[in-house]
């Protein structure tokens, strides 16, 4: 799920006014720092109004995921997910971009052309608001998106989906030097467990 949200959210649709083209530079930088070929970490805790909350560690490399928290751990080399599930000691296998994998990051749909922008300062740094244009068919009405001066790394999310926001908190973000083998699934590790294969 929070792969679904942070891909939402960084990234952006053209606007012709000197704010928003701003944001959208803003965006860019951001979504470069997080995405990019060098890849990133960062820690969050997401809050689903009350309802669902976690909190974990991600690594982002290009198409490459790797993230772990309190009840599960996955490896998406780009190609095929695992997803290894501690208390049940099972692991499912899903085509890496499969919204089968996680039952939120469905409920996280959006275009890149799907919102306006607006940029303000924020004492921690700027906060770039997105609203979702008419006629977008995403599921993404709006999103909040604090980024810290200078770098624009994220730090804080709230994006809106129906009638519920979504929030999210970022710590420990770093960007770069995330190598390929942290993406491997290490199968001798779950020897044991039991497979399930939804691809």
């Amino acid at each position: 799920m929070i792969i679904a949200v942070l891909t939402t959210v960084l990234v952006g649709a053209q606007e012709e006014t000197p704010n928003s083209l701003q944001a959208r530079r803003m965006m860019d930088t951001a979504y470069e720092r997080v995405f990019g070929e060098e890849g990133s970490t960062l820690t969050y805790h997401v809050n689903i109004i009350g309802i669902y909350k976690t909190h974990g560690t991600i690594f982002f490399k290009g198409k490459k995921q790797r993230f772990i928290d309190e009840r599960v751990d996955t490896w998406n080399d780009g190609v095929t997910a695992y997803m290894a599930y501690r208390k049940k000691h099972t692991v499912e296998i899903h085509n890496a971009n499969s919204d089968k994998k996680d039952k939120h990051s469905g409920k996280f749909k959006f275009s890149l052309d799907d919102f306006s922008y607006y940029v303000e300062s924020n004492p921690k740094g700027y906060l770039v608001t997105m609203k979702q244009k008419k006629g977008a068919k995403g599921t993404v009405k709006e999103a909040k998106v604090l980024l810290a001066p200078v770098t624009y790394a994220p730090i804080k999310l709230r994006i809106k989906v129906a009638f519920f926001w979504t929030t999210i908190k970022i710590s420990d973000f770093k960007s770069g030097g995330i190598n390929d083998d942290m993406f491997v699934f290490p199968a001798e590790k779950y020897a044991g467990w039991k497979m399930v294969d939804k691809r």
